[in-house]
């Protein structure tokens, strides 16, 4: 983001008009977007509208959002296999943030139960109907999730931490945990020290200080809302009661630049 929008968008939150305004940006996107183009995607399952994938997404770029779903499962694989892992061995995977299903289309193939939640509640409309091989849930801003104790082997959440205020950090990761097998993993991509640069000179001396940061917080949920993870952060407060297994900068595949950061929970066979 320009040095100028920021100042706008400053602005306008000190005015408390930040997120209207930011949801008729969005409006105006989807109506450049227009229509359906492209109905149907290269691995024959349908696509979104552009509006729904506009507003999950940030982009109705259909090119970008079927290849960096397959590139996000690709360095799914690649974490899990370092610790000799397989998604083929999974009884059942919770995508949790799966808007309009930019990943788990990617996850069908899968001898195991793939599940879906997200709090936007027009995209998991369109998942229940376009993805039937998998289930889909809607949830709320903050926990709980609808599903049972001990319910997943792998819980994955790729740029969902990045657009939460530090007042449901914590309380997502407790979810996340409560939701997770023992033995079970989490999967996070965060925005860590390539977004660092975005900062401003205060900004970034807490962040290189190990502070957790976090920009219009007043807009949680949506592209309008940033957070930003120092790797100290993550090591500390992020992961109490997971064993964090690797951190690997930049490594998020399907999400350009962010950092990958895989998580065990204690108990179980390891």
């Amino acid at each position: 983001m320009s040095h100028a929008k920021q100042a706008l968008v400053w602005v306008l939150g000190k005015l408390g008009l930040a997120t209207p305004a930011y949801r008729l940006y969005e409006s105006l996107l989807a109506r450049r977007a227009g229509g359906r183009r492209d109905t149907v995607g290269a691995d024959g399952l349908p696509l979104p509208p552009p509006a729904l994938m506009l507003s999950v997404a940030g982009t109705s770029d259909t090119a970008w959002f079927e290849e960096s779903g397959g590139r996000a499962v690709e360095a799914l694989r690649h974490s899990l296999g370092r610790h000799g892992l397989a998604l083929e061995g999974m009884d059942a995977i919770l995508e949790f943030g799966c808007g309009c299903g930019r990943v788990v289309r990617h996850l069908r193939a899968l001898p195991g139960r793939v599940h879906g939640s997200d709090w936007n509640g027009r995209a998991i409309d369109w998942c229940r109907e376009a993805l039937p091989f998998a289930s889909f849930e809607v949830n709320r801003l903050a926990p709980p999730l609808p599903y049972a104790d001990a319910s997943f082997d792998l819980v994955y959440c790729l740029s969902v931490f990045t657009h939460l205020g530090e007042d449901l950090q914590r309380p997502w990761v407790e979810e996340l945990r409560r939701v997770l097998k023992p033995g079970g993993h989490l999967l996070v991509t965060t925005h860590g020290r390539r977004y660092a640069e975005r900062l401003a000179p205060r900004e970034r001396a807490r962040f290189d200080a190990g502070e957790f940061l976090v920009r219009r917080a007043e807009g949680a949920g949506t592209n309008l809302c940033s957070a930003f993870h120092p790797e100290a952060y993550l090591r500390g407060a992020f992961s109490r009661g997971l064993q964090l297994l690797e951190h690997v900068p930049e490594g998020a595949l399907g999400n350009p630049h962010q950092d990958l950061t895989l998580l065990r929970r204690p108990g179980g066979a390891r």
